[in-house]
């Protein structure tokens, strides 16, 4: 046991925590210094955690094929690059965003028909749950049988998995404007299509940033799971099932590590596409308050 390095450790998670407790409860004069200090508490917490875990594995002596210490999964990472950068492309640029674009768009077309069909409504709707919940490791492999072995049948697999969980909050966020606006639309002789352009959708973009967020994630989980089986051999997912039969961990959680980054950076960019977008909306405004 390597007690100097546990201890090390230890002090530098304490420290940390006082530093973080201190920073949450300050009010700074400077808005600027307010927002610093806002992103500053994630960072010292995700830098602590890096740092305890380097402490744990070298104070236990915990043998790299069960948990590689950060420094040894970053030295992985940085004379991988090429590799990594094969895998990122095909799972992420091909797979991910294509399918992504095409499950959401086709989630929220079928969302506005469906809010001008009350048979669709009511027939479409139940059906949707219904494949919502199927296992995305039951799927993938009927769609690699389908499209084959390369990234259009992990494309498929992400339309699925993004299609109705956008279908279901656009139908839930066009019903969410209250029925004296829709009477005040009306009364201005307002068209369909005006009421839906002017009133319905825009009280329906936190439902469907809501959708867009939840499918960032899991268009990239969809990808790589599907890459499970069957696919060249390039790909975040062939790349993990290959490099654990290898014992190579540290390659393993380098993948982790590039996945979890760019779907971390997904989600933020939408996120900031929904303040921007939303900004008149109550929870938007307090955020910047």
């Amino acid at each position: 046991m390597n007690l100097p390095a546990l201890a090390a450790a230890i002090l530098f998670w304490l420290l940390a925590w006082a530093v973080n407790e201190w920073l949450v409860r300050q009010r700074f004069a400077s808005h600027a210094a307010n927002n610093a200090a806002r992103f500053a508490v994630p960072l010292i917490f995700g830098v602590t955690v890096l740092v305890l875990w380097e402490g744990i594995v070298r104070g236990f002596g915990i043998p790299s094929v069960l948990l590689p210490a950060p420094s040894m999964i970053w030295q992985r990472l940085v004379h991988s690059l090429p590799t990594l950068g094969a895998d990122f492309q095909q799972t992420f640029l091909k797979s991910v965003l294509t399918g992504y674009a095409l499950g959401c768009g086709l989630g929220f077309l079928v969302a506005i028909l469906i809010d001008r069909s009350p048979f669709l409504q009511k027939g479409l709707l139940p059906l949707g749950n219904f494949v919502s919940a199927l296992p995305v490791i039951g799927v993938a492999p009927i769609m690699v049988m389908w499209f084959g072995f390369d990234w259009q049948s992990k494309v498929a697999v992400v339309v699925i998995m993004t299609f109705f969980p956008m279908l279901v909050n656009t139908v839930s966020g066009l019903a969410a404007a209250s029925h004296m606006e829709r009477d005040l639309m009306r009364t201005y002789a307002a068209s369909w299509w005006q009421t839906l352009t002017r009133l319905r959708l825009p009280a329906a973009w936190p439902f469907i940033f809501n959708a867009l967020k939840i499918n960032s994630t899991l268009a990239l989980i969809g990808a790589i799971v599907a890459e499970f089986f069957g696919t060249p051999i390039v790909g975040m997912g062939f790349r993990i099932s290959t490099e654990v039969g290898r014992m190579n961990v540290d390659m393993v959680w380098a993948e982790i590590a590039v996945a979890a980054v760019a779907g971390s950076a997904f989600y933020g960019l939408v996120a900031l596409a929904e303040r921007a977008v939303t900004f008149w909306h109550p929870s938007i405004r307090s955020g910047r308050g």
